[in-house]
């Protein structure tokens, strides 16, 4: 086990190699999440509104 010293010049090390995304990269995947979380809901609102009448329709 390396010793707590080594150990934080290794994690220092480490974070240093780390590629950090620019703003535009974040906006713009974040854009794009929320976009497909609206898309999904919608699809899954409509799945639901069809099933709900299907059901409806064979029990009245």
């Amino acid at each position: 086990m390396a010793n707590p010293i080594q150990f934080l010049s290794q994690v220092r090390s480490e974070v240093g190699k780390i590629t950090w995304p620019t703003r535009r990269e974040v906006v713009l995947t974040t854009v794009m999440v929320l976009t497909m979380a609206m898309v999904a809901a919608i699809f899954f609102s409509l799945v639901d509104w069809v099933i709900n009448l299907g059901i409806k329709a064979m029990f009245i």
